[in-house]
């Protein structure tokens, strides 16, 4: 069962998306209070740069209470010490009044202080220290924000003088209720943005584990497929997912057909090690039972024996060399005159079969760093071939040449290589048998033989680093060309 992605807040999209809510979140925060912090100090030093010009203006004059009772041209003091009507609101926008030393408020052109004069006075606990003080303070009349400072008229009164507050606190108010919205605006687009965006970046990651679950289900082709707008991390990552599972799918595909070939070849050793083992039994039980009493008989006997041995022999040091081939041994290089061996091979074949008529086509030195005793047994196995499935009469050609710049079968080019041919005209392959001519203990026919020397000399050529191919039709012999490079490459 494919396991479904988890889209909560412990998965990563989750966990991204509350890490960018979070950090504008902060950045919201930290601006607005910021904001608020510049606008209030610069509005309050307005208030204050306002309050103090009064106050200076005030003081510096040495004016006395009765002075400002009698000048009466104060038109900003009569609007401020007036009476209120009783719709208006008790705390006004500026508070004027004049206090004694004790803070008890003071009659002003024959009014009476208003209440929020007295309230005023009454949140000045010390007018001398305010007016000592060069600073506004903070006070508090009927609930409002005020700010307040004092001077000393020159008769001994002082005179307070207030500026509310609240129209600047509102304005922060409504400033911060402002940026709340925006920001609660920007974090829930940057919430969906985020989601978005992640979902689509991730998306990759998705498929990788759609493509694995498919995989442990036994689909091996199945890739990570390439996103419309990967980022570079993450294409990484699938390209080198996809490689690896390309070697997977590789060494799991070699291992069964290496056991397909394991059991196969298993198969067929057992079969072909039965055949002379059942011969060699059967002689020695006739033998035992006493039914070989002739000399003669004993004699045949004897010889079939020797040679089901002899070829079992064969069949098991062929055997041997096949098993040692698939463990990719090290050969053993040096310069080897490939024209010599051929010339060599072909005089064996003419004292082994003297009427068949042997071309050789090896003049000069031709030299290849390849391993001498897999060479001579490549072209053992060949001309072996050649003896067991055609007639003694039949010609025979060997060659061998030096060709430039060949195209390989998988591709590559090849800077020199050495093309040997061995061909005979005998009756040739079908279609179907030439196919599988290099199968281990493949005989077209049901002919003579084991069935592993062709086996054996396609091993010992791709150990080189080289080709074999045939080239046959019924009716036309067969052809068979080594193709091996000048320099045999070294296996890492």
């Amino acid at each position: 069962m494919r396991p479904r992605a988890r889209h909560g807040v412990h998965s990563l999209r989750g966990k991204l998306t509350l890490a960018n809510v979070g950090l504008l979140a902060v950045g919201i925060v930290l601006a607005t209070a910021v904001s608020v912090m510049g606008m209030r100090h610069y509005l309050i030093g307005q208030i204050d740069t306002e309050l103090i010009k009064m106050r200076g203006s005030l003081g510096s004059s040495g004016l006395t209470l009765q002075q400002v009772d009698s000048l009466r041209v104060l038109d900003f003091v009569r609007d401020r010490v007036a009476p209120q009507h009783a719709d208006q609101q008790p705390t006004p926008d500026s508070i004027f009044t004049a206090v004694d030393g004790r803070g008890k408020p003071l009659a002003l052109f024959d009014i009476q202080p208003t209440e929020a004069q007295r309230s005023l006075a009454a949140a000045v606990t010390s007018p001398r220290a305010l007016a000592a003080d060069p600073a506004p303070h903070d006070v508090t009349v009927h609930g409002a924000a005020y700010r307040v400072t004092a001077t000393r008229l020159a008769d001994g009164p002082y005179v307070l003088l207030a500026t509310s507050t609240e129209a600047l606190h509102n304005g922060i108010a409504k400033a911060l209720k402002l940026d709340l919205t925006v920001g609660t605006l920007l974090l829930s687009m940057l919430c969906c943005l985020t989601m978005f965006s992640v979902r689509r970046r991730l998306r990759p990651l998705e498929d990788m584990v759609e493509t694995s679950s498919a995989i442990a289900e036994g689909d091996l082709t199945r890739r990570v497929p390439s996103s419309h707008h990967p980022t570079q991390e993450v294409e990484q990552l699938r390209l080198a997912l996809n490689s690896m599972l390309h070697q997977v799918e590789s060494a799991y595909r070699t291992r069964e057909r290496s056991a397909a070939q394991l059991r196969r070849f298993v198969a067929d050793a057992s079969h072909e090690l039965r055949t002379p083992l059942a011969a060699i039994r059967g002689y020695l039980q006739l033998y035992d039972k006493g039914m070989l009493s002739e000399p003669g008989e004993r004699k045949r006997a004897w010889d079939r024996m020797n040679a089901e041995a002899d070829r079992m022999g064969r069949l098991v040091d062929e055997l041997l060399t096949l098993a040692r081939l698939d463990q990719r041994p090290e050969l053993r290089l040096k310069n080897v005159d490939v024209s010599r061996l051929v010339r060599e091979a072909a005089e064996d074949l003419r004292v082994q079969q003297p009427d068949r008529p042997v071309t050789v086509a090896a003049d000069g030195v031709l030299l290849v760093r390849a391993d001498e005793s897999g060479l001579r047994q490549v072209l053992g196995n060949l001309l072996a071939n050649v003896r067991t499935h055609t007639p003694a009469d039949v010609p025979v050609r060997l060659g061998v040449e030096r060709v430039d710049g060949v195209e390989r079968a998988d591709g590559v080019r090849a800077d020199g290589v050495v093309r040997l041919c061995v061909a005979d005209e005998g009756p040739g392959l079908a279609e179907e048998d030439a196919a599988r001519v290099f199968d281990r203990f493949f005989r077209a026919g049901g002919g003579a033989g084991s069935g592993l020397g062709l086996a054996i000399v396609q091993g010992v050529v791709h150990a080189h680093g080289g080709e074999v191919a045939v080239r046959t039709a019924p009716g036309e012999g067969l052809a068979v060309t080594v193709t091996l490079p000048e320099r045999t490459p070294v296996r890492s």
